[in-house]
């Protein structure tokens, strides 16, 4: 019988079926220093000197000019050092960047990069004070990610194709299970990583808003949510969509003079409100996001409404997502009638109103969440992955279905296995 650990060996270490490749491209600067900041890669670390380092805060994003972080807290060696983290690709874009001689960087505490220069070099300041530097290496880069360490896992076009095509039932239930909750064990641990960092209630708010954010917004509603923290928002006294919406960049003085009437009146009222707040919060590096090719219901302007209606309702959601045994059916029922009155029939702020309903968050998105990051971390928590097994799939997105051809040879030899959300983690894995 095949073993899911013994496939991952055969594939990464087998001489015959398997070929080398190219490492996969390193992600935008953007997306490493969410990953960053949202502790992915850790707390401890090594300088460049050999030094110990212990990350004991991770600051905050910082919203003008200069380092990427500031109010940083971190040991090095035996010195607990307060300061701005600065992050680039490389080593040589410290001077490429012009940061050795701009005094906005004199007081970082530490330099991270995610390659080599080649060259030896250090990082020192217009002050020519060294900084410690870190380098965060590929496997914790494609770690991070939950990606193969390459992009692809075969000598010659169709060697690995329907590989489960022939197997007995009862073998593919039992590698499909192995691979889940191995899957499962990854996604945990990220995020344990990031409720060590910033607390379970951190990690859990940046965890829905990446799963709001669907494959186009996740990393703008995961920045978002980062930027904006749920426990700034649980003491806002009624300001959240305000301060959700202005931090986002969605809100400016005269949105509501080009908005239709009956709206006119509640921008109005979350500019007046965001004007009052936006020093503290407002940041100057613009958040990417895309409008473009999705549903209108998907608009990232829903996708922020949803994050502020549970951030409004914080208390009863986080006490269904952190429930043992997991209430699947509470929460996705509770998800699925989630609802803001402004939202009901709207699109975008400026939007006229729909014929329908549209869901805010609505049940695929409920079962998505539960896939990604509430069952890992229940499964680490000793929740029976018999519990996991009875979560049905949601919709089949075009990434399952090419995993299920590609190892079942059709998508009808796999409909078996495209019918809980657990197998469809599975396939992707494996």
């Amino acid at each position: 019988m095949m073993h899911y650990r013994g496939l991952l060996s055969a594939a990464w270490d087998g001489p015959v079926t398997v070929a080398e490749s190219p490492h996969p491209p390193l992600p935008a600067e953007l997306e490493l220093q969410a990953l960053w900041f949202s502790g992915a890669f850790g707390r401890d670390f090594q300088d460049d000197s050999g030094a110990t380092v212990r990350i004991v805060q991770f600051g905050e994003w910082n919203r003008s000019a200069g380092p990427d972080f500031l109010h940083a807290a971190a040991e090095i060696g035996a010195v607990l050092k307060e300061g701005p983290v600065e992050l680039d690709l490389r080593p040589s874009d410290w001077e490429a960047h012009g940061h050795g001689a701009d005094p906005a960087f004199e007081e970082t505490i530490l330099h991270v990069v995610f390659g080599s220069s080649g060259a030896e070099s250090f990082t020192r300041t217009a002050g020519h004070r060294r900084v410690s530097r870190v380098t965060i290496s590929r496997q914790q880069i494609e770690e991070a990610l939950l990606r193969p360490r390459r992009e692809t896992a075969i000598a010659r076009p169709g060697r690995c194709v329907r590989p489960l095509g022939d197997m007995p039932a009862i073998a593919v239930a039992s590698l499909l299970r192995e691979a889940a909750t191995h899957r499962a064990a990854l996604k945990a641990a990220r995020f344990l990583r990031t409720a060590d960092a910033h607390g379970r209630d951190a990690a859990l708010y940046q965890a829905v808003a990446e799963t709001l954010g669907y494959r186009a917004n996740a990393l703008p509603m995961r920045l978002l949510a980062q930027r904006m923290p749920v426990a700034a928002l649980r003491e806002s006294n009624g300001q959240t969509e305000a301060l959700l919406f202005g931090a986002a960049g969605f809100l400016s003085p005269d949105l509501h003079e080009k908005a239709p009437a009956d709206t006119r009146e509640h921008l109005r009222a979350l500019w007046d409100t965001w004007w009052k707040a936006r020093g503290r919060w407002e940041s100057s590096h613009a958040i990417p996001w895309k409008a473009g090719g999705q549903r209108p219901a998907n608009h990232p302007h829903r996708r922020v409404a949803a994050l502020a209606a549970l951030a409004k309702d914080w208390p009863k959601f986080r006490k269904l997502a952190f429930s043992r045994p997991l209430d699947v059916k509470g929460l996705i029922s509770y998800l699925s009638k989630l609802d803001d009155p402004f939202w009901t029939k709207r699109h975008t702020l400026s939007s006229t109103t729909t014929a329908r309903p549209v869901a805010l968050f609505g049940k695929a998105r409920a079962i998505e969440l539960l896939a990604n990051h509430l069952f890992p971390l229940a499964l680490h928590e000793d929740e029976p992955f018999e519990n996991y097994l009875k979560l049905p799939a949601g919709a089949i997105n075009e990434h399952v279905l090419r995993c299920a051809i590609r190892l079942f040879g059709s998508e009808e030899a796999a409909a078996t296995w495209l019918k809980k959300a657990a197998h469809h983690q599975a396939m992707i894995q494996i």
